[in-house]
């Protein structure tokens, strides 16, 4: 089995010894990276967040969770990107997806294109950024970007690129994932862009994605790395965990139309609420059934005495 690896989330806006601080807990709990979200809100810009923690961190990767491709351009944001893992001395994950919140789109007068429209964009995107990283001069030709004779600069000094991380809840973009990533996000199908899929929060609906992966990833699946986020609440350790997954289940039930129980909802892998044993033992049981790895465990402190009894094995 993989090691455990987590990820947690600094999205708040804060000074940078702020940053330090949060870094160095980080780095003593045994968090191995902390991540920016990629949203035009209360929060950080992700670029200038994450070079921040690479220069107050000996230790920690740095990465987004999940950078929106429509909002730059793939050239530009290789630049970026690169100039962070050499500052870093590499430990940049290039976590990157198509973009999903119409609200943003519209304030800033970005068209939000239909789903197979953005998938498409970033599939071409990830092609563009992997050239950027490449040696030498490159050309790209498709429908959304045109690159002629470009030699990138910086190159990333993790060769020959960063790990990309690519996640998604439909079977479209977890094949591009199984095909082109270094880590794969399994992601629920809940989000306010149309129905929501309760099935996609259960270890049902989990299994489910994994095959696809597996069947597009071929011979590449045994070294991918799995990775699962908590979704529709934040994660918690509490004496009631069943209390609070059923308020969830209530809301997603009333959204969908379509009927989750709390105990479902608990087994899956992206509800974690429960006392410092249960949630070790959720876990590690991930980790044997569907081979997940990877966790978003939400803030640092949010589940710090799982991740200390965690790290490492």
């Amino acid at each position: 089995m993989k090691p455990f690896r987590f990820l947690a989330d600094a999205r708040d806006i804060a000074s940078l010894a702020e940053l330090r601080e949060t870094a160095h807990r980080a780095e003593a709990i045994g968090i191995d990276t902390l991540v920016i979200p990629d949203h035009l809100i209360q929060q950080l810009a992700p670029v200038a967040a994450m070079t921040a923690i690479a220069s107050v961190s000996e230790r920690l990767r740095v990465g987004g969770f999940v950078l929106n491709n429509d909002l730059r351009h793939p050239a530009v944001l290789a630049q970026e990107l690169a100039s962070i893992d050499v500052i870093s001395g590499g430990r940049l994950d290039v976590a990157i997806g198509g973009g999903w919140n119409r609200a943003e789109y519209e304030a800033i007068g970005v068209p939000f294109d239909r789903t197979p429209v953005r998938q498409a964009r970033l599939a071409e995107a990830i092609a563009v950024l992997k050239g950027c990283f490449g040696e030498g001069p490159f050309s790209f030709s498709g429908e959304h970007y045109a690159i002629t004779g470009y030699d990138a600069y910086p190159k990333p000094v993790q060769r020959p690129h960063p790990p990309f991380l690519i996640g998604g809840g439909g079977r479209r973009t977890l094949e591009l994932a199984a095909r082109e990533a270094q880590i794969v996000g399994l992601a629920p199908r809940i989000l306010p862009i149309g129905a929501p899929d309760p099935r996609s929060l259960t270890i049902e609906g989990a299994r489910e994605k994994i095959g696809w992966v597996r069947e597009a990833a071929g011979d590449r699946f045994e070294g991918l790395v799995l990775n699962a986020y908590p979704s529709g609440a934040d994660p918690a350790i509490t004496e009631r965990p069943l209390a609070l997954a059923g308020e969830l289940a209530e809301r997603i039930s009333a959204r969908s139309g379509m009927p989750i129980s709390a105990e479902e909802i608990l087994e899956g892998p992206h509800c974690f609420m429960g006392s410092v044993d249960e949630l070790v033992a959720k876990y590690r049981r991930l980790r044997e059934e569907l081979g997940i790895s990877s966790f978003l465990v939400g803030g640092v402190d949010d589940l710090a005495p799982v991740v200390e009894r965690l790290a490492g094995t």
